[in-house]
C-alpha cells in the first residue's frame, strides 16, 4: 500500500499516486482494486454507498465515507484513472465524510482562506496560480472541501498540483514544453507547487464567484444569491442524491451563508491583466481586514 494525505485525510493506496504527499498516517480512506462482481451490491443506492461508472475507463464503488474500490477496464492506463479518482471520487469521498465540496480552488491569504468558484474553464486554476507566482500559497484546486461550523468554516487543503491549459501556464511564464499532461493526450499540463503549498486547514474568508464581463468588477452578493451560487457549484450534487444527502447538503450551504461572504468576480477574458485582477482582490480584501 502507497500512504499519502490529501483533504487532511490519511490515504491508504494500491494505486501509486504520485500527485499526493507521502505520509505515516493511518488511513481515513483506504482505495484497492478489485472486480466489483465480487462485491455484493446493495439494493439502496443511498449516498453513503456509491456505485458507478465512467464508460471506457473504469467502475468503481464508494462507500461509508471511508473505502474506494475501482475496477479497471481492460488495458486502461493508471494515469488515466489518477483525475477519476482525485477529482470526482474524492468529491464524493469527502461529501460522505460530512463535508460540502465546491467547484473551487482556493489560496492563503493573511492566514485566511480566499476561494474563486466557477465551473470548469472559468479560469479558477489560472488565477490561484498567479497568486502563487506573486508569493502566496496554495491551498487547493478544482476541490474545495469546507467543514462548515457555526461561528467559523475550515478548507482542508489538496495536494500540491494544479491544472493548466497551455496558454494560461505560458502566460504564467512557464516553459509548456517542461510540464508534462496530467495524463497522456490531456489538454491540461501539470504545475507541480514544489514550494509554497499550505498543508494547514485555514479559516474561510470569502468566496468569489468567477463571472465573465467587459470589465474588472467585484460585486457583493445578498446571501440568497450567494446560496444559489453555492448550489450551482457543489460537486457530485447530481451523483449523491439521496433525500437525506440533498437536505444535509442544503442545511451546510445556508450554515456557510452565514459566516462567509460571497462576491462575483467579473473579469474580461484576458491573460494578460492576471496581475490587475490579484490587484483587484488584494485591494477587496484589505477594507475587510
Amino acid at each position: 500500500m502507497y500512504v499519502y494525505t490529501a483533504y487532511n485525510l490519511g490515504i491508504h493506496s494500491e494505486l501509486f499516486l504520485p500527485e499526493l504527499i507521502p505520509t505515516q498516517r493511518k488511513a481515513d480512506v483506504v482505495l484497492r482494486l478489485d472486480n466489483l462482481n465480487n462485491i455484493q451490491e446493495k439494493k439502496s443506492n443511498r449516498g453513503d454507498y456509491f456505485r458507478g461508472s465512467v464508460e471506457g475507463l473504469a467502475s468503481f464503488l464508494v462507500r461509508g465515507g471511508h473505502e474506494i474500490v475501482i475496477s479497471p477496464e481492460l488495458g486502461i492506463d493508471e494515469e488515466v484513472l489518477r483525475p477519476l479518482i482525485l477529482g470526482p471520487i474524492m468529491s464524493i469521498i469527502l461529501r460522505q465524510r460530512g463535508l460540502l465540496v465546491l467547484h473551487a480552488s482556493a489560496v492563503n491569504i493573511n492566514n485566511r482562506a480566499v476561494a474563486f468558484m466557477g465551473h470548469s474553464g472559468w479560469g479558477k486554476s489560472t488565477l490561484v496560480t498567479a497568486f502563487h507566482r506573486k508569493g502566496y500559497e496554495v491551498l487547493t484546486d478544482d476541490v474545495l472541501p469546507i467543514q462548515v461550523g457555526t461561528h467559523s468554516s475550515l478548507v482542508f487543503p489538496s495536494y500540491p498540483q494544479f491544472k493548466l491549459l497551455p496558454d494560461a501556464a505560458t502566460s504564467l511564464g512557464q516553459n509548456t514544453e517542461s510540464l508534462s499532461p496530467i495524463f497522456k493526450d490531456a489538454p491540461k499540463l501539470a504545475y507541480q507547487v514544489t514550494s509554497g503549498f499550505g498543508q494547514t486547514p485555514l479559516p474561510l474568508q470569502r468566496i468569489y464567484v468567477l463571472a465573465k464581463g467587459t470589465q474588472h468588477e467585484i460585486t457583493s452578493l445578498q446571501p440568497q444569491q450567494g446560496f444559489v451560487e453555492l448550489i450551482r457549484h457543489s460537486r457530485a450534487m447530481t451523483l449523491i442524491n439521496a433525500p437525506e444527502f440533498v437536505a444535509a447538503h442544503m442545511r451546510l450551504c445556508g450554515e456557510l451563508i452565514s459566516n462567509v461572504s460571497l462576491c462575483r468576480f467579473t473579469r474580461k477574458p484576458s491573460l494578460t491583466d492576471l496581475p490587475k485582477l490579484i490587484d483587484l482582490v488584494e485591494e477587496d480584501l484589505a477594507q475587510i481586514q
